[in-house]
């Protein structure tokens, strides 16, 4: 007998026939001897809606308020699953962030999760009965409801499946799994049956939308074994894990897109001691996360400073950075969400020389002109122009050959 953590995305939940469907597949993994917990998001464009009534209703939601609105999607859908499976004959039991004891900071849109008390689960397990939780949400220490942003779901099942000590923790979604590219814009993308850890968490980090960035970090830190499939089809599958002796380490494993991008410039900042720290600690307190920084060389005692930030956080970031701006004697910013960011990444890539150079020189034949660069072990990232970013990811996919079986 295996312990499973199975988690359902808005697509596979977005009906009365979907959701039937997702109970059957919990049925019939329950009938193989496993025991289940389900991990719910709410219905495909449900969470838009309720942030569309949130922005109607006032210019400014407050947090609180704000979480306590967009969190009520996933009640809907884990209710309903544990009606369905109570009615087929299978006792289940639905369980709230608040009832499943998924306790988080209070950072509320963006909460991150502290503790998971799986007593109460455990005790409905032992009875046989399948629990079907709420993702995305959690509750702090004043026991007010928090979401864990968007994508949030994975997290959640992924820590769940972590304190459970779970066998295996099953994401479904409605692709059969990871691909070296978005097979929407690039005709010869090819499932991969296995990847990394690291090569996950830097494809998700970079624009990859099959698993939230901080699910792989939980992943990685507790040794969850993530199987990522379909729930449309038993065929496919790719498996998230440690990387082992039989995988091949190939150069590039995978090319990916981000468009919720903008590039925010400060013109001449005085180039001293602690400037730096002064323009990012104020976005760090309002929990925008700064993804790609470039500083230029200081020219008479100033230099320009580039960073980039997600789209939904460049008003914000910009007021912020704004009133720091005046402190510090910067002339200005500068800021452009006409952007997006293109990204090679594979663990092969610390083994093999000249891989950079290969992808500057893929974009340059096809005349798309790179603003920014950022590099780690296993990724190289640009910034291109938005209207590049499909076809810089077909260029590369192309020049490293990604259609081609490991």
């Amino acid at each position: 007998m295996a312990l499973v953590v199975q988690k359902y995305g808005g697509t596979s939940v977005a009906d009365l026939d979907r959701i039937a469907n997702v109970a059957r597949k919990v049925i019939r993994t329950k009938e193989e001897g496993n025991e289940v917990v389900v991990v719910l998001s709410a219905m495909a464009g449900e969470t838009d809606r309720l942030i569309g009534l949130a922005q109607k209703a006032t210019d400014t939601p407050d947090g609180r308020e704000y979480d306590a609105l967009i969190s009520t999607g996933e009640q809907v859908t884990v209710a309903l699953l544990a009606m369905m499976l109570n009615g087929m004959g299978h006792p289940a039991r639905s369980f709230l962030s608040f009832q499943a004891r998924i306790l988080t900071d209070n950072a509320f849109k963006k909460a991150r999760i502290q503790s998971v008390d799986t007593t109460l689960i455990r005790d409905e397990i032992e009875k046989g009965t399948i629990v079907v939780v709420a993702g995305f949400q959690g509750v702090d220490s004043e026991n007010n409801i928090t979401t864990l942003g968007r994508g949030g779901s994975d997290t959640s099942a992924v820590a769940l499946a972590a304190s459970l000590n779970a066998d295996v923790c099953d994401i479904y979604t409605d692709v059969d799994g990871v691909y070296t590219t978005d097979p929407n814009i690039c005709g010869k993308a090819r499932r991969l049956d296995r990847i990394t850890y690291d090569e996950m968490l830097e494809m998700a980090r970079a624009g990859a939308k099959v698993l939230h960035p901080r699910s792989v970090e939980l992943a990685k830190k507790y040794d969850v074994r993530v199987y990522v499939k379909s729930s449309f089809t038993d065929e496919g599958g790719t498996l998230v894990t440690r990387e082992g002796e039989g995988m091949e380490k190939e150069a590039v494993s995978g090319v990916t897109y981000d468009k919720d991008q903008a590039k925010i410039t400060v013109v001449r900042v005085p180039d001293r001691p602690g400037v730096a720290a002064r323009l990012f600690m104020p976005l760090s307190e309002h929990n925008i996360i700064v993804d790609m920084i470039i500083q230029n060389a200081s020219i008479q005692g100033y230099t320009d400073l580039t960073f980039t930030v997600s789209r939904k956080d460049i008003r914000e970031a910009t007021r912020i950075v704004s009133d720091v701006i005046k402190e510090v004697g910067a002339e200005k910013i500068e800021v452009d969400d006409n952007v997006a960011k293109v990204s090679i990444i594979g663990v092969g890539m610390i083994s093999h020389s000249g891989v950079a150079a290969r992808m500057f020189a893929a974009l340059a034949q096809e005349g798309i002109n790179i603003m920014m660069i950022s590099t780690s072990e296993i990724k190289v990232s640009c910034v291109v122009e938005a209207k590049y970013a499909e076809l810089a990811v077909t260029v590369l996919h192309d020049a490293f050959s990604l259609e081609k079986a490991r």
